[in-house]
């Protein structure tokens, strides 16, 4: 098992309560069905802060990088529906990486997720994916984990969309660490060792990575909502 397809798109943002339950409504009943009926969309999956704060994150399993600039997808960022633009600038300090998938291990749904970003050091780029692959492949079959995910940013030739300028433009992470499990504790003491910001150091990152736990919110195939 693995992602379902060869690129993926990862999103952070932080979500105020007091437009959480319609941000819910919405992004389940018309923005993820939206999505999912463009070509080259095959999932997509919400999860939220574990600590229950603001935090969102959010990936789209895609079929190749190519569907990021596809035309029908551009249609829609740069015409969202009423209720998308109403929604939009509640998307606070939003991250969107556009990502090709480096490596992909077991599922990609469970109801936690560890999600990681960072950035190689320079020169470091093979070392750090090697090492990853090393650590990331046994912890298919390690208890409390069922998979895990390394994706690499690198954004599309196209212009802005009218989507990010609602929401003010978007930071993007590097490369996206993404482990996925059925456990907490498991995901915690992956966190602090061997995924903990001086063992990444170790093995080529730079030191300011960044660290999330997640539980799982809504995840559907394009199949689902169909």
């Amino acid at each position: 098992m693995a992602l379902l397809g060869q690129a993926a798109l990862a999103m952070w943002w932080d979500m105020a309560p007091d437009v959480n339950a319609e941000f819910q409504d919405w992004h389940s009943h018309e923005h993820f069905r939206e999505r999912l009926a463009l070509p080259g969309f095959t999932r997509a999956t919400r999860w939220s802060s574990v600590d229950g704060g603001e935090g969102v994150f959010q990936m789209y399993e895609l079929d190749t990088h190519a569907t990021l600039s596809s035309p029908r997808y551009l249609a829609h960022l740069n015409a969202p529906s009423p209720w998308s633009t109403r929604m939009m600038p509640h998307h606070r300090n939003m991250v969107r990486s556009q990502c090709h998938v480096l490596a992909s291990f077991g599922g990609n749904v469970a109801r936690y997720a560890l999600v990681l970003r960072m950035s190689p050091a320079p020169g470091a780029d093979a070392a750090l994916l090697a090492a990853l692959k090393t650590v990331l492949a046994p912890l298919v079959n390690q208890p409390g984990c069922v998979g895990a995910h390394l994706l690499r940013h690198e954004a599309p030739a196209i212009a802005p969309t009218t989507e990010q300028k609602i929401r003010g433009g978007d930071r993007f992470a590097d490369w996206v660490l993404v482990v996925v499990g059925y456990d907490l504790g498991v995901l915690q003491g992956l966190a602090a060792a061997p995924l903990g910001p001086e063992a990444l150091r170790q093995q080529g990152a730079l030191p300011d990575v960044c660290s999330g736990l997640y539980t799982l919110s809504f995840s559907a195939t394009a199949a689902e909502m169909g």
